[in-house]
């Protein structure tokens, strides 16, 4: 198989730990998603009030909405029937989402100093960098982020008609989307780097966002039952199912996210200039999204508590790749773990409730007019139209 020139080096020593899981990575770096991909193709031509109006009515089912929207658009929502998969156990989520909402900061903090840090590490920095969002909305994106999870975490909310369905569903939108834009400039390197945003990176992704949040919020203090292990993972694999992740690169269960993310993490090259800036702009970002903003009090949090927590959580090798500072004091986790643990028991004392639920509120991104469904029309955010 002929790998983008970027993969190669990665792709034959991922070969040699599993030939047949780095070929299908490889061979996903040239898909996207076709179902998608000619969707928004088809609006490409509208207004963009109108693209939005039209998917609102479609993740609404509103038929007389739907009425004039373009074909494919329909076919999408209304007209061609999209039977659930055959794997789908939507009482499996119940302990996923009673272990989310139970450990929730501890999720947060591991999705923000870990995962998003593992996942950026890749090539997909590539996209997001061209783009500038993380730049000119890092806070707004993190945000988005915390609100996804916060959605498709909530009973419920993976239900036709919950806000976790259409939040899954508006991201393949903008992936696509983002994914036409990129590949139309010149700046993109299709020999190197494969597709804008492809099935590989979404698959990777996914695989981060279930399995290595789990583990990294482990690091951080958050506990799991064999039971609540396996809810957590059947919500992220539905939610990328939903987010348009074929099947042939989407994680069954922990053992295979994890193997996912291995084998992947073997075929990436080494962080690029991009995924150096686009990591380090995401630890700045941090105390931002937590409504810190004095300068001095968030320039203490991300050296002393954010850069030394996410170093212990990935690792040494990948955090000097990154040119993380290095750790000043030792057993990090072990510290941070020791906070928490006597900040709750303060809480306590105090006789105050539990902050978890708050805490996530705050730091995700709700909007008093609701879900938007407007799709960026630029490659540069700052060419793109509010979205």
């Amino acid at each position: 198989m002929e790998a983008p020139s970027d993969y190669k080096a990665g792709y034959e020593k991922a070969r040699l730990a599993d030939r047949e899981t780095a070929d299908n990575y490889i061979a996903h770096t040239r898909i996207g998603d076709p179902v998608m991909d000619a969707v928004v193709e088809e609006l490409a031509s509208l207004p963009q009030v109108q693209v939005h109006q039209f998917i609102r009515a479609g993740m609404d089912e509103d038929h007389e909405g739907m009425r004039n929207a373009p074909q494919l658009l329909r076919d999408f929502f209304i007209d061609a029937e999209q039977p659930d998969p055959e794997w789908l156990d939507r009482g499996a989520f119940r302990p996923g989402v009673r272990a989310f909402q139970r450990n929730s900061v501890a999720v947060l903090s591991a999705f923000v100093t870990g995962v998003l840090i593992d996942g950026f590490s890749t090539l997909i920095s590539k996209s997001f960098v061209q783009t500038g969002r993380i730049f000119d909305n890092g806070v707004w994106r993190l945000k988005q982020n915390n609100r996804h999870q916060m959605e498709i975490f909530w009973p419920g909310g993976l239900d036709r008609h919950g806000d976790g369905w259409k939040l899954s569903v508006r991201i393949r939108f903008v992936h696509a989307q983002i994914r036409r834009l990129l590949a139309q400039t010149e700046e993109w390197e299709h020999d190197a780097w494969g597709l804008p945003v492809s099935a590989a990176h979404l698959g990777y992704a996914v695989a981060c966002f279930a399995a290595r949040t789990v583990k990294h919020s482990e690091a951080l203090g958050a506990r799991y039952s064999p039971e609540e292990r396996a809810g957590f993972h059947a919500v992220w694999r539905y939610a990328g199912h939903l987010m348009g992740i074929p099947e042939t690169i989407l994680f069954t269960d922990e053992s295979h996210a994890l193997h996912i993310y291995r084998i992947g993490s073997l075929c990436e090259p080494p962080p690029t200039p991009e995924a150096i800036v686009m990591t380090n702009a995401l630890i700045n970002s941090a105390p931002l999204v937590a409504g810190i903003t004095d300068a001095e009090e968030r320039k203490k949090l991300v050296k002393g508590v954010i850069y030394p927590v996410s170093r212990g959580l990935i690792g040494n090798d990948l955090a000097d790749q990154l040119n993380f500072p290095a750790n000043r004091l030792p057993f990090v986790l072990f510290w941070f773990r020791l906070d928490q643990h006597i900040q709750r028991l303060r809480a306590r004392l105090r006789k105050e409730g539990p902050k978890n639920f708050s805490t996530l509120l705050e730091a995700s991104a709700y909007d008093d007019a609701g879900l938007s469904y407007r799709l960026p029309d630029h490659a540069h955010a700052e060419w793109s139209g509010r979205w």
